[in-house]
């Protein structure tokens, strides 16, 4: 018979999600039996394009995470360059500055700060999940109070937990790479959108060390594309990029009202469906999720804990995006939104609000974006 490890909270995956879920947990409970489970040793590359918007930061900061320890070896980053589908251009500041920190860098000091704070790393791959009354076996060795899947966008968590999967016209999917950053201007975010196999977008984020992440996703509406053509698609986009070293990932977008939890077993991140479905945008998803889904690991009720504290925090967020992802699949909203961010900088930090946070579509939004069209329809006569 096998001997089996009792623990308070397992967490599956050590990326943002999940460590950020390993210190609320033990921030509310620090005698807590955390355990975290990855299937690699950190440091390690993970695909992303490594955008950290402000908003990561507080979550964390509100942790007691010392973020200038996360951001350090990079620079801030204060501008943001678009260019819309039909090529209308708009470049403004930042109302609070963002980063870029590689994966490898970002993953390793968060899993480090949840060490310091008595969480356990160990390295094992999950296979089974098995909810037993009031306790989850993993494994068949592992006996958990509560388990967190933050195990990403190809979660075991969340399939063998019975959440539904990711609903058609969801996924995205996304290549990266590497180059040198010198091309660009330094401290600024490029996204340049395309009007074909839209919705999608090339991407250019420097990381403040002389080297710069750059990208292209695009929505799968049927087939996915070959790697081949989404190659093509970014060198059509940046078309100044020397080679590059490309590596591609899934993206499963936010339905609007995802599916977050399953008895004791809660989704954090990736494996949750968190991921802003008009950006790409997932790393402030993945840590305010998963600190959320810490501090709920220890109530009576882990699951409904869990449900409102998202609900209160995102719930009207994901809504608004989900409408907005519908309504920019075609790409004239994105290029009114783009004109109102070139004409007014309320708009600009409005637009980026439900892009890289929590932002919402309200009232003055809507007037900001008619009064863009309006112009837009004066110009075309």
């Amino acid at each position: 018979m096998r001997d089996v490890a009792e623990w308070d909270l397992v967490i599956v995956g050590a990326g943002p999600a999940g460590t950020t879920a390993a210190i609320a947990a033990l921030n509310a409970n620090p005698s807590a039996r955390v355990l975290m489970l990855d299937t690699a040793d950190f440091p390690r590359d993970k695909v992303c394009g490594d955008g950290v918007a402000p908003h990561s930061m507080d979550v964390l900061a509100d942790l007691g995470v010392p973020v200038t320890e996360l951001a350090a070896g990079t620079r801030p980053i204060t501008t943001l360059s678009l260019t819309s589908p039909q090529g209308l251009h708009a470049k403004r500041n930042f109302a609070r500055p963002a980063f870029v920190i590689p994966r490898a860098l970002f993953d390793a000091r968060l899993v480090q700060a949840a060490q310091r704070k008595g969480a356990v790393l160990r390295r094992h791959r999950v296979r089974t999940l098995v909810q037993q009354d009031e306790l989850v076996l993993v494994d068949g060795t592992i006996r958990a109070r509560t388990v967190i899947g933050a195990d990403g966008a190809e979660s075991v968590v969340r399939r063998q937990c019975g959440a539904e999967k990711p609903r058609a016209g969801t996924i995205a999917i996304a290549l990266r790479g590497y180059t040198h950053a010198g091309l660009w201007p330094p401290g600024e975010q490029r996204l340049v959108m395309a009007s074909a196999h839209w919705p999608a977008y090339a991407w250019v984020f420097p990381a403040g060390d002389g080297t710069a992440n750059v990208g292209y996703g695009e929505l799968i509406r049927t087939a996915p594309p070959s790697r081949a053509d989404l190659t093509a698609r970014l060198y059509g986009l940046l078309p100044d990029l020397p080679p590059v070293r490309l590596r591609g990932h899934r993206l499963p977008l936010s339905p609007g009202r995802p599916c977050v939890a399953r008895g004791r077993v809660l989704l954090a991140g990736d494996a949750a469906s968190l991921i802003n479905p008009l950006t790409g945008e997932g790393i402030y998803y993945a840590v305010l999720s998963g600190a959320l889904a810490g501090a709920s690991a220890a109530t009576s009720d882990p699951a409904r804990a869990y449900r409102q504290a998202l609900r209160h925090r995102l719930g009207r967020h994901l809504r608004h995006t989900d409408i907005l992802a519908r309504l920019a699949r075609t790409p004239r909203l994105v290029d009114v939104a783009t004109a109102a961010a070139r004409d007014d900088q309320r708009a600009f930090d409005r637009v980026i609000e439900i892009g890289l946070g929590a932002g919402t579509l309200d009232l003055s939004l809507i007037t900001m974006l008619l009064t863009a069209l309006t112009r837009r329809s004066g110009e075309a006569l």
